[in-house]
């Protein structure tokens, strides 16, 4: 089992060579706006995860999904060939929804602020019910005695 530092930067060598492939290289014209957010390789070097997104649509998505794959034996041999590595890794892309996460958790905040916008709203003017100072206080010793 190799260790973490030597598995850390052969992920990020994978990520540079990729990146750099798609760019200059690859012209599949299904390949969209891609993105290498990641590289993930597993603790005996064998096998890499790489984690993109694309801009655009769900079209753009599968057309670039379809693209990547037909492309990973170039990547593979062209990884196999930067790194010198004795076994080169197994390429596997996945789609990262980091993206779509992102915009989900947006949407939920802007609903928050505006719960918050109308708790707001209805406090202005607003007594407290009851009593305004609601807490006990130390009794005086005067107090006690009469």
């Amino acid at each position: 089992m190799a260790d973490t530092g030597r598995a850390r930067k052969l992920s990020r060598r994978i990520k540079q060579i990729v990146a750099s492939m798609l760019e200059m290289q690859v012209k599949d014209p299904r390949l969209g706006m891609v993105t290498i957010t990641d590289v993930r390789i597993t603790g005996d070097l064998h096998d890499a995860t790489i984690f993109y997104t694309v801009l655009g649509g769900d079209e753009d998505r599968t057309a670039s999904a379809a693209a990547l794959e037909s492309a990973k034996g170039i990547l593979r041999s062209e990884v196999g060939r930067q790194t010198g590595v004795r076994f080169t890794p197994t390429l596997t892309f996945v789609l990262d929804s980091l993206p779509d996460d992102a915009h989900h958790i947006d949407e939920l905040l802007a609903v928050a602020a505006q719960h918050d916008a109308r708790v707001e709203q209805a406090r202005v003017g607003a007594r407290p019910a009851g009593d305004p100072d609601p807490y006990r206080k130390p009794r005086d010793a005067d107090e006690v005695d009469g």
